[in-house]
């Protein structure tokens, strides 16, 4: 439990990371919300800014964290 706390801490440290972590989990109900319509956006608009790759990238990045939850569900 205190390496929880710890780790916590050292985010909740962090300049803007920190404060959206504490207000996603600390907070309102909403905020969860706000935090995907925000992330949503700041999507749309590199999309807009640098068009089709900052599009593809992120699903590019999610592609290795797919095939380890697969190998993962796998094992058991």
């Amino acid at each position: 439990m205190q390496k929880v706390n710890g780790l916590r801490r050292g985010v909740y440290a962090t300049p803007i990371f920190g404060r959206i972590a504490r207000e996603v989990i600390e907070g309102d109900r909403d905020n969860k919300w706000y935090l995907a319509v925000a992330l949503l956006a700041l999507w749309i608009f590199a999309g807009m800014a640098w068009g089709l790759p900052a599009l593809v990238v992120p699903f590019a990045l999610a592609a290795p964290m797919c095939i380890v939850m697969l190998v993962a569900l796998t094992r058991g």
